[in-house]
């Protein structure tokens, strides 16, 4: 059993030796690409801090501010529709007949349960048209984000935003947020 494990070690130390001199190798080579490529240029910017600057932003707020104070007339209009038909309901319910009473309990239950469907179809429809308005919006800022970064020969854009990137070397990276801002000042 000893020769045995001898002859293995002797045949396995050249490949361990073999192996480490490739190692050795490959991480020189590693080093050398290191030094002889240049280290990546990117910048930053705080996105929604530019894009409250734009024109086009402030109107897409506008119809959207406009769209939901309707919506609102509309469910505040409905609310008082409901307030009223339910204090009749209380008024009257003691001296209703049984068939009037069933009757406006199904009107107020079909005038609650429109009115849930009303909000959540708004929620839906008020989030459609806050993409529909905002993405043009998005598009011209990502293309001027785009352009700043070709003319400063960026590799590529961080979106500083919720916090996403707390700490950013002023070494390696460019605070591009003043040039896009100006872009939008000309």
């Amino acid at each position: 059993m000893g020769k045995k494990l001898l002859w293995m070690f002797l045949f396995l130390l050249p490949l361990c030796v073999q192996a480490q001199d490739s190692l050795t190798v490959d991480n020189g080579q590693v080093e050398e690409a290191q030094n002889v490529l240049p280290k990546p240029k990117f910048g930053y910017l705080s996105y929604s801090e530019v894009i409250k600057l734009m024109p086009e932003y402030v109107r897409a707020q506008e119809k959207l501010n406009l769209l939901q104070q309707r919506y609102d007339e509309e469910l505040a209009r409905a609310d008082n529709e409901f307030n009223l038909k339910f204090s009749e309901f209380l008024e009257g319910q003691k001296n209703f007949p049984e068939n009037i009473l069933l009757k406006r309990q199904k009107e107020l239950q079909d005038l609650m349960e429109k009115s849930i469907k009303f909000k959540s179809e708004m929620k839906t429809l008020l989030a459609q048209a806050r993409k529909d308005f905002c993405a043009p919006v998005e598009e011209k800022l990502n293309a001027v984000i785009a352009d700043v970064a070709l003319q400063l020969q960026l590799e590529y854009v961080l979106n500083t935003d919720n916090n996403s990137y707390p700490y950013i070397s002023k070494d390696s990276g460019l605070n591009i947020t003043e040039f896009v801002k100006n872009h939008f000042e000309k």
